[in-house]
């Protein structure tokens, strides 16, 4: 499956709508997506989300879109 995560880049700052960031990475849980962001960032995740078949195409189209591998 294909996760997007919600993240801020510093564990220190309150986190603020207009600093969020995204990453999409394959896994095969929210857990694993979890591990694999917190052993190798020092990011604040905020949300991760699965997703579905439209949401995956719909965030395709996006520029940014990008499979994070760590």
């Amino acid at each position: 499956m294909i996760y997007k995560v919600l993240y801020q880049t510093s564990e220190l700052d309150n986190p603020r709508r207009e600093f969020t960031h995204s990453l999409y990475m394959d896994a095969a849980s929210s857990i694993e997506v979890r591990q694999a962001v917190e052993d190798n960032t020092d990011y604040d995740i905020e949300f991760i989300q699965e997703l579905d078949e439209k949401h995956l195409e719909y965030e395709k189209k996006s520029p940014d879109f990008k499979l994070t591998e760590f």
